[in-house]
């Protein structure tokens, strides 16, 4: 906080004279440290000249070592004792931390009685400053909570403790409420020490059997300005918070708390320190310049455990755009954080063998791989989801995911016993809930393949709708109720549950997906042009998917674009060659849906 200079009254001097007094300095907000030599009078009345030498050794080392490190202005050095001001908190805490070491060696070669030993207090207040010196009763209480200091120790306030991060800046002892020489209230006070392996957090143990978390984790840390305007600060907020909303909607990702993540607003941590601090693998940052009413963002996504930078992009927009709810440039920063992530992920499954991946890793990628439509990707996803399952046999997840696996070998047209792999997908299913019976991820993909099936519509549809109401914001479950709305129940319920599905999760990495699924919706209530739009935003983000086309194909044929019917049918048969009536039949077929495709195939010269 600034204030104007003030104007001083006029000062009588010895001689009578009247003289004006210097004007009264700006007022700033500064962390004072006070630091001096515990029993320094009983020291050097022992040995003055060894004292005083030690002394001046220090007082160059500060100055010339630690305090242009940490950010620190020598205000002024006594005989046995120091000022020093700071801009900020956490320079302080490791400027006194540091200080306090410097003793250590020579202590060693020391008696007990002749060791030296410093003592500090730390303050954060307005006060008055100058080139000469700092004034104001915010510099006096630093001293008396220095008076509270062990020999070796730093007490600080809690204007001290409010600006640091524990367990990162510092460990703290609380030292409660103490009343002071000449204050008039009492204050409160914590006593500051330095980070070692053995003070740092003790992480819970995962019991065997307990459900994991296999999504990577993201921390978004602060985006900083290039600006020192106190108004650009806003901005930095606003991309922060928006993009972590939305990175937090994604299913796939673990998106670490915006409260965890601000403490690292103006530091140089790497992306390393800021993943081992936020137990964390990839961290999104980057800075930020305005022109105008118009933002530029410099992105980029480092691999913490590589120390790699895996993406980086220049994006620009408007400053009031950041403030909408659909904030078009916070979309194609997260969209395209979000690919890149998985991308990396993915590709590494793809190069690197079993054993060397993380769990995380090999879960993701064979959820991807399965999505990818080719049968070399479906093979691949099968040897990443059997090699998790058997690192984590009592865990749901893998399980349930695997389940889906066999599905996908029916959807794609890769299985040679559809029924067979349906009820393989519906015994892996019941290895998941036996683990954890409330998963429904577990209770919507048995569903799912009970509802291809055909053989217990209504148990199917039971299982979706439990699944919806254990976990109301789980994407998948209202999918699998859309696919069961079109197959065998209102097709405006269909439409509404793949909308809410797509709404639950819109960066999932499988979004043609979604969009395959809102458009068989729409087909089934015949919007026929919607259909169209959603499998060709679809198939834009993966050409191969066989059910996409299908529903393309009986969408164009209804609307009457027999020849794009045609391109779309030959694209069919040429990425599957033994497709018949027969096997298109062999899931679904009393669905009205899978019906009237039958009918457009036919029309197209399927063979049976």
């Amino acid at each position: 906080m600034n204030s104007s200079p003030q104007s001083s009254p006029p000062v009588h001097t010895a001689d009578g004279a009247v003289t004006t007094a210097p004007s009264l300095p700006q007022q700033l907000h500064k962390v004072v440290l006070v630091m001096d030599l515990v029993e320094s009078v009983r020291l050097m009345a022992a040995n003055e000249s060894a004292v005083v030498n030690q002394w001046r050794g220090f007082v160059h080392h500060a100055t010339t070592v630690v305090l242009p490190e940490c950010k620190g202005r020598m205000v002024k050095s006594l005989g046995d004792g120091m000022l020093v001001e700071f801009d900020q908190p956490t320079d302080a805490v490791r400027a006194a931390l540091t200080l306090h070491k410097y003793f250590g060696p020579l202590n060693e070669t020391l008696p007990a009685g002749q060791r030296l030993y410093l003592r500090a207090g730390l303050n954060a207040t307005n006060l008055y400053a100058d080139e000469n010196d700092v004034y104001g009763h915010g510099v006096n209480l630093a001293a008396r909570v220095a008076d509270l200091a062990a020999p070796g120790e730093t007490i600080i306030t809690a204007s001290i403790f409010d600006g640091i991060v524990v367990g990162m800046d510092a460990e703290v002892e609380d030292r409660g409420e103490n009343y002071l020489k000449h204050w008039p209230e009492p204050v409160r006070t914590w006593a500051i020490h330095s980070i070692t392996a053995g003070s740092s957090a003790i992480r819970a143990q995962v019991p065997e059997g307990a459900a994991l978390d296999f999504r990577p984790s993201i921390a978004v840390v602060p985006f900083e300005t290039r600006s020192h305007a106190t108004e650009q600060f806003v901005i930095g907020e606003l991309i922060a918070d928006g993009v972590i909303a939305q990175l937090a909607r994604s299913p796939d990702l673990r998106v670490i708390s915006r409260l965890s993540t601000t403490a690292f607003r103006g530091r140089t941590s790497s992306a390393s320190e800021i993943g081992r601090h936020l137990e964390a693998t990839f961290v999104l940052g980057g800075s930020y310049v305005t022109y105008g009413d118009k933002v530029v963002i410099m992105a980029q996504l480092t691999d913490n455990r590589r120390e790699e930078v895996i993406w980086a992009e220049r994006l620009t927009g408007d400053v009031r755009d950041l403030m909408e709810v659909q904030s078009a440039l916070l979309d194609a920063l997260c969209s395209a954080c979000s690919k890149a992530l998985l991308n990396d992920v993915v590709q590494r499954t793809l190069v690197l063998p079993l054993p060397q991946l993380d769990s995380n890793a090999l879960l993701l990628g064979g959820i991807t791989l399965m999505h990818r439509s080719t049968p070399r990707d479906l093979q691949r996803s099968h040897q990443l989801l059997e090699a998790v399952v058997d690192r984590h046999k009592r865990v749901a997840t893998p399980w349930a995911w695997l389940a889906k696996w066999h599905i996908m070998q029916v959807v794609q047209g890769l299985s040679g016993e559809p029924a067979k792999d349906f009820q393989r997908a519906i015994d892996t299913a019941d290895r998941a809930l036996d683990l954890e019976p409330a998963s429904s991820l577990a209770m919507a993909i048995k569903g799912h393949a009970l509802c291809h099936l055909g053989e217990d519509v209504e148990g199917s549809h039971r299982l979706l709708q439990e699944a919806t109401q254990s976990n109301p914001n789980d994407p998948m479950a209202w999918l699998y109720n859309s696919v069961w709305s079109t197959m065998w129940g209102t097709p405006e319920d269909s439409m509404v549950e793949a909308e809410n599905a797509l709404h639950l999760s819109p960066l999932d990495p499988q979004k043609y997906y979604f969009e395959m699924m809102l458009a068989n919706s729409y087909l089934a209530t015949g919007r026929l042009s919607q259909a169209v739009d959603l499998c060709r935003s679809s198939l834009a983000k993966n050409r191969y998917h066989l059910p996409t086309l299908r529903a393309m194909l009986i969408a164009q044929f209804e609307m009457g674009l027999i020849n794009e019917a045609r391109e779309t049918f030959a694209l069919i048969m040429a990425l599957q060659p033994d497709f018949t009536m027969t096997k298109y039949l062999a899931a679904g077929s009393h669905s009205r849906l899978r019906q009237r495709g039958a009918r457009v195939f036919g029309e197209m010269g399927l063979q049976h």
